[in-house]
Order: C-alpha cells, then structure tokens, then sequence
C-alpha cells in the first residue's frame, strides 16, 4: 500500500493510489508547446508533478515519467513564418529554453522526452485502428474522429455532447463540427508526412495518445497537466483511447493556473513572466519554492510582493541550516516527520507540508540559541530531508553553488552568537557597561539586537533578516 490519496479529475474525487504494477509506477505529463520562451505558468506543472515523482521515489516506488515536446502546431508554424524562420530551427530553439527553465528549476529530467515529429508512425497507426473501429472518417484529405460514436464523451470535462464545438472553424469534410481533427491535410509550404489518406500532419490531440501507449503501454497509472488541457485536449485523448478499445489512463490529475489579476497567465493577455527575466530579481530555489508552495490544484496569483516573501521563506530555511553547520557541523538528511508524510499523502498538500517544515525550523533555532545542539541537529538533518522531497534543499550541491550569500550570512552568526555570549555574561554578572559596549560595537559594525522573550535577537540594519541570537 502506498498510503497516497490523489484527487482523480474524471472520478471528481480523492482516491487511494495503487500503482498497476506493484513497485512501478507510470506518469504521462503533458509538455510544452515549443512556440515561445516559457515562463512561469508553462512550469508550473514541471514542478508541481515533479514532487509528486519524487515523493514516490522516496516511498520506495520505481517511477517511469514521460513529458512530451510538441514541436509542430499551427503557432509554431506561424511564428516561425512571421520571423522568417525554418519551422524546426524555431522549435528546437525554444525547447533548449524549456530544458533550461526546467533545469535552472531543479526539475528532474524525465525518463523519457519525445517530440511529437518523432511518432508520425505511431499516429497514422492509432488513427488506422480508428476508422477501422468506426470511430474516424476521412474527409477532404483531414482525418477527423466522430465524436457522436463515443457514447459517454465529455466524462472527463462535464461537456454534454450537444454542447461541444472544437473551434476548429468550418472544415469542408466534417460531418459535424463536434468532430474534432486527427490527421490535417497537407498545405502548400508546411511540413508534411506520407500517410494512406494523403500527406498532412498529426492534430494535437492525436499525438499524446500515441506516444502514452507507445512508451508506457495501452493503460498506464497518472495522465497530468495544466487544468487548461481538461478540454478539449485530454477529453479528446481519453475519446481516441477508449474508441480504439485501450484502458488509458487510471488517473487524470490537473495543476492550477499562474494568474495575474485573476486570469491566466498567457502569452495573448500580455502578462508574460518569462524565467529569464524573474531569474533576475530571485534565486532560482527561491522560485521553485515559489511556484510549489501552493496546493498544485490550487490558483496561484502572481504578485512581486508573493514572490519576495516566499524567498524570505526560503531564506529563513536556508539561514537556519547554514547556521547549525557551522556552529554543529555536517548535516546528513534523515528522514522526513509524520506530519510532513500525511500532508503529502493527502494529495500532495505542499503547504500543510511547508508548515511542518517551517515548525521544525523554529524548534532547531531555539535548540540552537538554547546551546541544545544535538535538537538543533536533528531538526535540520529532517528538514534536508523534507526539502529534497519539494526539490529545493538548500544545502544540496546545485542550490549551494550559486549563491554564497547565506553561507557568508551564518559565517557572521557565529561571529555574532560569539559576542551576544559574551553580553549574556556580562549582563549575569551586571555589568551593564560591558553588555552595552558589546551591543553598540555591533550596531557600529551594522548588526541591531533587540531584546526579547526568547532571547536576544539580531537583524542587519539595512536588511530585513531577524536572526535567534
């Protein structure tokens, strides 16, 4: 038993995760199309589905993760026009971007990342069994699937039937604009394959299903992504699938959006984040820890003031490890807390997660201000534990080389938890003068402390970072 519940879109409700194969567990993700640079909202998925995966890999499960690459699609093949560029060298171009967002991220790579052009054998073969089943027809050199032939389509979304339209436009060859594109009729100047029906290529939809089956089988545990692709992309997976008599995938979940003023984050609202540019103003673990730290259901609104205070977050995390090491010595992970465990297994709830991470940094900060090294040791080798699952521990090797900020941070804590010792002895024997001279040769060199119940705290003056003295 694996203990995980997962919210299931086409169940509408949280079900107990049992892998198909026990020990293995399969995931499909649905990836980027290549059209453009991404920014936050394009991975937002990556990370959030890349706890999932890591979450099962440390509950000891083997996990096979596909994302897909669409590099060819009507957006594609139009920028690529306007710019004056080969459609190909335009996709390639932006999934070397993807990679390296995905990358700067911390996002796993996936077991396998196959490109839509790759596959056109796959397709043309699903499509085949498809008008041999009854369920596509030929129509003016398109291929299209008959939606009317699938009694129960539109389980996953809640369309109604009657109420579906593609927005596909009118197509001559369409029996009925419910009917959505599997294969496209070639155009002058695009790029086109041999098919039996004539040169074309694949529609979106068509892709997806075919490289699900040719790289994790006819059924399959996890389809995931974006809750934009609900409809009509994964209804319209789940219609080809079941039409060609395959079991597909035994759990549908979907990622909130990025949002900016209450609507999604996209490239026609103009309110593009790229991952360049917020690179620039954040550490990248500070942005992954940014885009996990909400429920992956959830919406996520996007504000520069939501994006500083979840660095200070990480931050805080970050600061309390540099601190015990430097005062304790090496902190090998050990394992995460009960808590933490029944957070994740309620569907993946970061937060609840976050918060335990969080109770366990201020419990190891009063160890350590305490002279209890030993608690303040335990606290942060589970901490390491805990972040590693969201990805963004901060003492792992990709975090701590690019930044030397908070290293230098905790060298000055020693420094400083040296001299407030010297205070707190001074002050034991009331000798006021010698504590205020200590405290005022720290304010001189930059550092306020304040006094309080659980002890002197110190703070840099012209920073915002309050530290346990």
């Amino acid at each position: 038993m694996t203990g995980l519940r997962l919210y299931d879109t086409l169940a509408g409700a949280v079900r107990e995760f049992e892998p198909l194969r026990p020990g293995h567990v399969s995931i499909y993700l649905c990836g980027a199309t290549v059209q453009g640079l991404p920014h936050i909202g394009h991975v937002r998925s990556g990370v959030a589905f890349d706890v999932l995966r890591r979450w099962l890999t440390a509950k000891g499960l083997d996990v096979a993760f596909i994302r897909n690459v669409t590099d060819i699609d009507d957006k594609i093949l139009n920028k690529a026009a306007d710019a004056g560029r080969p459609w190909w060298e335009w996709a390639a171009t932006y999934e070397r971007a993807f990679t390296a967002a995905y990358e700067a991220l911390g996002v796993l790579p996936p077991s396998a990342e196959p490109r839509a052009t790759g596959h056109i054998t796959q397709m043309v073969e699903l499509i085949e069994r498809l008008i041999d089943r009854g369920h596509a027809y030929v129509g003016d050199g398109d291929v299209y699937f008959d939606v009317a032939s699938l009694p129960d389509y539109g389980k996953l979304s809640g369309h109604k039937v009657d109420d579906v339209h593609q927005g596909e436009g009118v197509a001559t060859g369409k029996r009925d604009q419910r009917d959505f594109t599997l294969w496209k009729g070639a155009k002058p100047g695009e790029p086109s394959w041999p098919t039996p029906w004539g040169r074309g290529r694949p529609g979106w939809h068509t892709e997806c299903v075919a490289m699900c089956q040719e790289y994790l089988g006819a059924q399959f545990d996890i389809h995931a992504g974006g809750m934009d692709l609900v409809f009509p992309h994964h209804e319209n997976e789940i219609a080809q699938a079941e039409a060609a008599g395959d079991g597909f995938a035994r759990f549908w979940l979907h990622n909130g959006w990025v949002t900016m003023g209450g609507e999604k984050m996209s490239k026609s609202l103009g309110n593009v984040l790229a991952i360049p540019a917020v690179l620039q103003r954040v550490r990248a673990a500070e942005l992954r820890y940014y885009l996990g730290s909400a429920h992956y259901r959830s919406m996520l609104e996007f504000s520069e003031n939501a994006l500083q205070d979840a660095a200070k977050a990480y931050t805080g995390i970050e600061d309390f490890l540099h601190r015990v090491r430097h005062r304790v010595g090496a902190i090998e992970p050990s394992t995460w807390t009960d808590r933490f465990e029944a957070a994740l297994d309620d569907d993946l709830s970061v937060p609840i997660a976050l918060a335990e991470v969080h109770s366990a940094r201020a419990e190891g900060n009063r160890a350590l201000d305490s002279g209890d090294h030993q608690g303040a040791m335990a606290a942060a080798r589970s901490i390491r534990a805990m972040m590693a699952i969201l990805g963004c521990d901060p003492l792992d090797e990709r975090w701590e080389t690019r930044d030397e900020t908070s290293a230098a941070l905790a060298a000055v804590d020693v420094l400083v938890h040296w001299a407030l010792a010297g205070r707190a002895e001074a002050r034991e024997k009331r000798d006021w003068a010698a504590a205020d001279a200590i405290r005022d040769r720290l304010k001189e060199a930059g550092i306020e402390v304040t006094d309080t119940a659980d002890g002197p705290q110190w703070s840099l003056l012209e920073g915002d970072t309050t530290h346990g003295g």
